[in-house]
């Protein structure tokens, strides 16, 4: 049977953790100064004056690269828990990591294919 009052501790650790950054915006809300003027509303350089436009284009390579290396890191944490348990799991498994790696291999020879990985 399926009881809620076994969830109590999970519901009062949502609600406060819920509250706690609403709670942080409404106070900085109230509590900030509020002052408009050419300096605020300038971009920020260090300290120093700002030259030329704030609004620059980035090249998509180097979002291309950040992609690339974000789908890499999130599978080592996929193959991390894989890995200390494999002895366990058993070959089936191994046979879903190995397809899973499959996968991000080919998606990595693809984006080699198309040029994404190159820098020039």
């Amino acid at each position: 049977m399926f009881l809620l009052y076994e969830y109590d501790i999970f519901w009062a650790f949502l609600i406060i953790s819920s509250v706690i950054p609403i709670l942080a915006f409404l106070i900085s809300g109230i509590l900030a100064p509020i002052s408009k003027g050419p300096e605020k509303l300038s971009s920020y350089e260090s300290g120093i004056e700002p030259m030329g436009d704030a609004w620059l284009q980035f090249r998509i390579r180097y979002y291309m690269f950040a992609l690339v290396f974000v789908v890499f890191d999130v599978e080592t944490v996929f193959l991390y828990p894989w890995a200390m348990s494999f002895d366990v799991l058993g070959v089936s498994v191994f046979i879903e990591a190995l397809i899973f790696v499959l996968i991000l291999i080919v998606g990595l020879v693809y984006a080699w294919r198309k040029g994404a990985l190159e820098w020039s």
